[in-house]
């Protein structure tokens, strides 16, 4: 797509749990490993890598986005959705944009020209109001307007895409799966309205490929062709990184998306955040007041 680069690799995190806190119990009775309930420890939060995850992309000479979730109380929905575990869920690992220690992330991402986004709630997909208040309060933390981002779940509705651009926003990251890896959905970003607002298909979530943890050379592998085959066909290829995967209880992780930048740099890739991207590909007519210019790696 771009004419310098063999291909362009979009680096994602969707922060959805930066604190492990009440998932401790959880994993220590589905790992029958006591170890985890240290998470409830105060100053012990081991899925806070904001700093790791910063430091690796400033090492490797690349920026990524990162994408904030809002998740709504479900004491503001409706009571039927009070008897479902699945809301519960999301209320019990709810945080709070507006939080010190969230604020300074916030700003240390924008400040260091990493990309913040909307991810929106669990089911914000279909409900434009509450997308819209969501994207307010991000931009009401951050200080300034967003530009895009992805739904939490990857939930999406045939309105959705239409919702996001009506609240401003110009592009979605949320077409893909979290259990398949590859290109189904093409090798290009889309323009569902012929127009800017524009589709990143999600290529790979952490989740989707092996274990790396326990079978590296799969993972590797798996990553490895998915970059040939994006190579092969200039294609753009975005990936999904959660944040939490870079902690150690997580083995593996780390050293694989490294590895995947590295490798995707070594074959002449542009990598980046998508709202840069976009910047590249969207008309110059049309483009944004303020945007910011290209990173290269």
């Amino acid at each position: 797509m771009l004419p310098d680069y063999e291909f362009e690799l979009c680096l994602t995190h969707d922060v959805d749990r930066p604190y492990k806190g009440l998932q401790a119990p959880y994993y220590a009775l589905a790992d029958r490993d006591p170890k985890h309930l240290s998470s409830l420890l105060p100053g012990v939060n081991p899925w806070w890598q904001f700093e790791e995850i910063m430091e690796l992309e400033e090492s490797l000479g690349v920026r990524s986005a990162f994408y904030f979730l809002q998740e709504e109380s479900i004491f503001r929905k409706s009571p039927a959705k009070w008897l479902a575990p699945r809301y519960w869920v999301e209320h019990l690992g709810r945080y709070d944009l507006f939080d010190t220690d969230i604020l300074d992330v916030l700003h240390d991402l924008d400040d260091g020209g990493w990309e913040v986004g909307l991810h929106g709630s669990y089911d914000s997909y279909d409900d434009p109001e509450a997308l819209r208040e969501q994207k307010a309060a991000l931009e009401a933390a951050l200080g300034h307007r967003i530009r895009g981002g992805r739904q939490h779940h990857l939930n999406r509705a045939d309105s959705t895409w239409k919702h996001h651009a009506d609240i401003g926003l110009e592009y979605d990251a949320s077409l893909g799966s979290s259990t398949d890896c590859g290109f189904q959905h093409g090798y290009e970003v889309k323009r569902p309205f012929d127009d800017d607002f524009l589709v990143f298909p999600l290529t790979a979530m952490d989740i989707a490929v092996p274990d790396p943890g326990t079978e590296f050379d799969r993972a590797w592998e798996t990553c490895e062709n998915l970059l040939a085959e994006a190579a092969a066909n200039d294609a753009v290829m975005t990936v999904l990184w959660h944040p939490r995967m870079f902690a150690e209880e997580f083995p593996g992780h780390r050293r694989l998306y490294r590895r995947l930048i590295e490798a995707a740099i070594s074959m002449g890739a542009w990598v980046g955040p998508p709202a840069d991207l976009a910047d590249r590909i969207a008309p110059p007519n049309r483009r944004p007041a303020g945007a910011a210019g290209l990173r290269r790696t």
